[in-house]
């Protein structure tokens, strides 16, 4: 059977975004053909006012409505404190925690050698920038834990020891609610290593 072009376009399109494959492109696909036009014009409005009405912060790299972002410019952050994240879904997570209330900078990716992404196609050369001068008294680095992030940790730590400011790691360990029989040798190895005073 052949399908609609339009049917086939839609799906091609959806197979693009991130996560989602083949089936589950399809099934969207279906949902919008059956669903009122209202659907899917509040969706096509969405996506067309996210592309308009979004900004990258010329300051952090952050997504926003504003440039500076309202957490660059906010008064009452804590601007001697500078947490370094891999994307801006990373702040998203951490300002949802309500942990911290410093100022970010958004790397925008993580060392990966096998796609040819440097330390070059970061926005490492921005952050060195902004620790010039004494402003900034602390650096955490909160890239994943995984090879590229913990490399990318690793990289950042050694441009920034000299500069004479203090450079910590966020905390690895098992989450809250997780069985010690399910975590796998580094978390557990992570954990131990990060135990603190009770």
């Amino acid at each position: 059977m052949k399908l609609p072009k339009a049917v086939v376009n839609l799906i091609s399109q959806f197979e693009r975004l991130p996560g989602i494959g083949p089936k589950s492109s399809q099934r969207l696909t279906y949902y919008f053909l059956h669903a009122p036009a209202e659907v899917s014009q509040n969706l096509a409005n969405a996506l067309l006012e996210l592309k308009e009405k979004t900004v990258t912060c010329r300051i952090c790299f952050n997504i926003a409505e504003n440039d500076p972002c309202e957490i660059c410019s906010g008064e009452e952050r804590e601007r001697k404190i500078l947490m370094v994240v891999e994307e801006p879904l990373d702040v998203l997570a951490l300002e949802g925690s309500r942990s911290f209330d410093g100022l970010y900078h958004v790397l925008g990716g993580v060392i990966t050698p096998l796609q040819n992404i440097g330390p070059e196609e970061l926005r490492i050369k921005e952050l060195m920038s902004r620790l010039k001068g004494d402003s900034v008294k602390e650096v955490i680095l909160a890239t994943n834990p995984t090879l590229e992030g913990e490399a990318t940790a690793l990289y950042l730590q050694k441009l920034i020891v000299p500069l004479k400011i203090k450079v910590t790691r966020i905390a690895r360990g098992l989450p809250v609610g997780g069985d010690l029989e399910y975590a796998d040798q580094v978390t557990l190895m992570r954990a131990v290593e990060g135990r603190r005073e009770f």
